[in-house]
């Protein structure tokens, strides 16, 4: 039985989707924190240095986010190889036993 199958590192899209969604929550709520952290220690004028530090938050947010989804991702693709090269074996082909022995 030829196997053309050849694994894949690109994710299923939905999984794309969703770790895409899961990076801008993740900057967004990074900005938001940054900005508040600011918004509350700050007294006078600081717009400037809430926005600066909100931005520097969203970046921070998003990048360790996208570090996560990356990994989950991966894992993904490589649990799927394993589940492949499995498949066979559980199916009761090579390896079930049927020809030992007699």
């Amino acid at each position: 039985m030829p196997d053309d199958y050849a694994p894949s590192a690109l994710p299923p899209q939905g999984a794309r989707v969703l770790a895409f969604i899961a990076i801008l929550l993740g900057g967004l709520c990074g900005g938001l924190i940054g900005w508040a952290l600011v918004d509350i220690q700050c007294t006078g004028d600081c717009g400037v240095l809430a926005g600066i530090v909100g931005l520097l938050g969203a970046v921070t947010g998003a990048a360790g986010v996208a570090v996560v989804a990356v990994l989950a991702l991966r894992a993904m693709g490589e649990w799927r190889t394993i589940q492949h090269r499995q498949a066979p074996r559980s199916a009761g082909g090579n390896g079930s036993g049927e020809d030992s022995g007699n």
